[in-house]
């Protein structure tokens, strides 16, 4: 056996891997709180020779992991004595051993250690890419009770970090060979040893077989709109990651039968609902669908056909007309016309409130309920709060294009943006950036307290009134409908900042922390799920004044901000990936009822094209656009500003029922000049 720390080398022998080496942001030198990182050890197992030998190395050496150790044994009966060692060593705190051949991914070890520093596991694992003369799969270990399809081949163990601890209380230090990733999961597992896994990949391994496939579902992907705003990017997202996991995914947009002005009298789709049921679908995944029906008779009549799944972008399923509940009290007894904010989007007449109310607790306790998924911890606690009793709910990763949203060169976006190279920049980013939702009057009121020279400041999206902030040094580029466009602006700054107090997730702090810029945030509500208060940003207290100071803090200590950046990359990468995601939902499909069909797999395979959603892949996807709609003109804009300043942001039911008067009007002339 030949061992000792990692030297630094040359990346000879990684270049031709079947994912190019992308940026890689320093890791910081010590963890979130200040402890040392834990000292790895990495056992390589035999292989075929040196030049295998002398590929593993150099890619455990590309970790750039600041302790760590590797153990090279030349012969297999030397491997178990190698990990019996390593255990044996009280400055040893996790293992990994792998077969001489296989490539580590860049940043694996760090990625792998700091979810299990964050969740405690005695063990991690993560996604291997298996290729020949090309990229052919990837896969990560599933359901450790699931009957094991892994048999014989090579023992590497390269996608799972365990602990010193773990081991031995597995007893495991001296067996010959080492166990396989699937055996030692199933192993970790029967021991009651915490197992988590993060959506990135950490292994590649040379496989010219690879694991058949599973054969895949036929989803319908339902909305009401389409893809555009923060909900349909969300539900779009999801879409994508079960066509990744191999799925065969139909869009279907309610708007396209009946318009949005209609939404509050409309509850029937015959075509659409007709078109679904013909195609023999095996699921539903329906999402924000209030901008076509502010009732749930849609969801009624297919789910009693087609198991159906509802994504909670937001509350709408459980409420009676609206998105966000807030702290109303009348939803307590039951929603009606009691109802404080009826005027307010998804607006609804006040007397139909009590009956959509009543239909939708009737979908959810009846024989062919949804499965509602909840994409953070708040708002799975507060769907089960508002739910009837018995109703399944499932938590969901939402899905996030890493390789898009990812860390740049600061100095050259500046450049390229046309933003001051050495200003400290703030940026906050919503579709709507003047929303009272998203706390638009606290966000000026923060910005004004921490404006000085050298402190620069970032909107991004609608925002029909600049000049409001009475801030000099503001840049607005308004709505951004490209995700590479939107990353570059991310990137390009050292703060991301939110005022809102009210999110089932945050999406923005999470694409912010991806591209290496920390968030300052309210501890409230889902945002405790999109920032990790330490680690990706700050969190305060939601009180006034604290926002700033958060703000003035990470302003005033750049270290402080790099160290964040660097972590936010690296957590929420693992979390909120594609790969995430369709984890997630194949856990939530796998664990309910409703869906038989879909069965525990001791592993989750994926499409190649996976790899490309990764910022070390040599092709990587490119980032969607339409996320937005495009800039309103100058008059729109003006005549939006003076119906606020009349009527407010409520519409009332006179002015919806002339819309809707008028849509129907204009249907009917186009109909009779197309028959003419």
């Amino acid at each position: 056996m030949s061992h000792g720390p990692i030297q630094s080398q040359d990346d000879h022998g990684i270049a031709d891997w079947p994912g190019a080496l992308g940026p890689r942001p320093p890791l910081p030198d010590t963890l979130p709180d200040g402890r040392p990182w834990p000292q790895i050890v990495v056992v390589i197992l035999p292989g075929a020779g040196e030049s295998e030998d002398a590929a593993t190395l150099a890619s455990v050496a590309a970790q750039a992991y600041p302790r760590l150790s590797h153990v090279l044994c030349r012969d297999v009966s030397q491997a178990g004595k190698a990990i019996g060692i390593a255990c044996a060593g009280s400055n040893t705190d996790f293992l990994l051993w792998l077969a001489a051949g296989d490539l580590l991914a860049p940043g694996a070890l760090a990625a792998l250690c700091l979810e299990a520093v964050l969740t405690g596991a005695g063990a991690v694992a993560g996604l291997r890419v298996l290729f020949d003369r090309g990229v052919h799969g990837l896969d990560v270990l599933g359901d450790p009770a699931a009957p094991l399809s892994e048999a014989g081949g090579r023992s590497g163990c390269g996608d799972i970090l365990v602990s010193r601890t773990a081991m031995l209380r597995l007893a495991l230090t001296e067996t010959n060979p080492p166990p396989s990733s699937a055996v030692l999961w199933q192993s970790l597992a029967a021991a009651d040893i915490r197992l988590s896994r993060i959506g990135r990949p950490v292994l590649l391994r040379r496989d010219p077989a690879g694991e058949t496939a599973a054969a895949g579902l036929s989803v319908v992907s339902l909305t009401d709109l389409g893809y555009g705003g923060g909900a349909g990017i969300a539900h779009r997202r999801l879409a994508e990651a079960l066509d990744l996991a191999g799925h065969r995914i139909t869009h279907v947009r309610l708007a396209d039968e009946s318009p949005p002005a209609a939404a509050e009298w409309t509850d029937a789709f015959p075509r659409t609902e007709s078109a679904i049921l013909a195609g023999r679908h095996d699921l539903v995944l329906a999402g924000n669908l209030h901008g076509a029906t502010r009732v749930g008779g849609v969801i009624e009549r297919l789910a009693a056909e087609v198991p159906t799944a509802l994504a909670l972008h937001d509350l709408f399923a459980l409420t009676g007309r609206c998105a966000h509940p807030k702290d109303c009290a009348v939803i307590a007894t039951g929603c009606d016309a009691r109802c404080p904010t009826p005027t307010e989007y998804p607006q609804l007449g006040p007397a139909r409130i009590a009956a959509a109310h009543a239909g939708k607790r009737r979908l959810l306790t009846g024989s062919a309920a949804p499965l509602l998924l909840a994409n953070s911890d708040w708002t799975e606690a507060r769907a089960r709060a508002l739910a009837p009793d018995r109703t399944t709910i499932a938590p969901v990763q939402l899905a996030f294009p890493t390789g898009v949203f990812r860390p740049r060169d600061r100095a050259a976006l500046r450049r390229q943006l046309g933003l001051p190279e050495t200003d400290i920049l703030v940026l906050f980013a919503a579709v709507i950036a003047d929303a009272p939702d998203k706390g638009f009057d606290d966000l000026v009121a923060t910005m004004a307290r921490v404006a000085r020279p050298g402190i620069g400041f970032v909107a991004v999206g609608r925002l029909d009134d600049p000049s409001v902030f009475g801030l000099a040094n503001l840049h607005a580029p308004g709505p951004i409908g490209d995700e590479e466009i939107l990353a570059q602006w991310y990137a390009a700054c050292d703060v991301y900042l939110t005022a809102s107090r009210l999110e089932t997730l945050g999406q923005t702090p999470i694409e912010a922390g991806l591209c290496g810029t920390p968030t300052v945030a309210y501890r409230a509500t889902g945002l405790t799920s999109a920032v990790i208060d330490g680690v990706t940003g700050l969190l305060v207290d939601p009180r006034t004044g604290t926002l700033a100071e958060g703000l003035e803090a990470l302003i005033a200590d750049a270290p402080r901000r790099r160290r964040l950046g660097a972590f936010a990359r690296i957590v929420l990468e693992s979390r909120f990936s594609h790969a995430a995601a369709a984890i997630s939902l194949h856990e939530a499909f796998a664990g309910w009822a409703g869906m038989p069909s879909v069965a525990p797999r001791a592993r989750l395979t994926f499409r190649p094209t996976m790899l490309g959603r990764f910022a070390f892949a040599k092709d990587r996807h490119a980032g969607a656009t339409g996320l937005v709609a495009a800039p309103s003109r100058p008059i729109v804009r003006n005549l939006r500003r003076a119906k606020q300043a009349v009527f407010g942001r409520g519409m009332p039911l006179w002015m919806r029922r002339t819309l809707y008067a008028a849509t129907l009007l204009r249907r009917g002339t186009s109909r009779r000049t197309v028959s003419r």
